[in-house]
């Protein structure tokens, strides 16, 4: 009886297969067959962690004040015949979604934030912050809540935009000042993620200035092909 202890490594294939056992010293015909299992249980938890919602209460209250704002605007006049109340939640509401939004939702669900701050000579100064990303590389944030983030951002307040245009060509001027006021202030949030997402303003600007030069390229190379065709 012997005690065996086996490392091989093989080139042949473009990999690295390690064998570890133990038995008589008439076994060494034994096979070893080796299987991956940690990278098969790394590419599960990835998928689980992009898909998984990880916070489920921050993501419901992203959408939950916004939306009910937009839903008591459209049937405020079926529900009660007062233009205070209506307006009094709607603006609660609204002033609800634009403190979870930018202190709660978006440092939870996509690492971002944004706030006002003044220094030592009263200057006030706007810092928008991304949060790093991990030293492993992953990211700290599902790719699940990150569409959710995003589609109640960027929907939102385009909707507000539509009301708004809405109340002025219909003459409800006493709806103007309650659109105008979802508009300021989720359009407020989506300025300040935007900018935490792309950076500083020349950063925004050069993107743009980008974007529409490739648009005319776009535009002056097919004029020129139809012409020579």
């Amino acid at each position: 009886m012997g005690h065996r202890i086996g490392i091989g490594t093989g080139d042949s294939d473009m990999g690295h297969r390690t064998g570890i056992g133990t038995g008589d010293s008439d076994d060494s015909s034994d096979d070893i067959e080796d299987v991956s299992l940690f990278d098969a249980d790394d590419d599960v938890s990835r998928r689980s962690k992009k898909s998984k919602i990880r916070h489920p209460v921050a993501s419901f209250f992203h959408l939950f004040f916004r939306v009910s704002a937009i839903v008591v605007y459209l049937l405020c006049e079926l529900l009660t015949s007062s233009f205070i109340a209506c307006m009094v939640t709607i603006i609660l509401l609204l002033s609800c979604d634009f403190w979870a939004v930018k202190n709660v939702t978006g440092r939870l669900m996509v690492g971002l934030r944004w706030w006002n701050q003044v220094d030592d000579d009263g200057r006030s100064h706007w810092v928008f912050e991304a949060r790093k990303v991990s030293a492993q590389g992953g990211k700290t944030s599902s790719e699940a809540e990150s569409r959710i983030f995003w589609l109640g951002l960027i929907t939102c307040p385009m909707i507000w935009v539509i009301f708004a245009f809405s109340a002025l060509f219909s003459f409800k001027v006493k709806w103007l000042a309650v659109v105008v006021m979802g508009v300021v202030l989720q359009g407020a949030n989506l300025y300040g993620y935007i900018r935490c997402k792309v950076g500083s303003r020349k950063t925004l600007t050069s993107m743009a200035t980008s974007y529409l030069g490739k648009q005319f390229l776009r535009q002056t190379m097919a004029t020129e092909d139809q012409a020579a065709s």
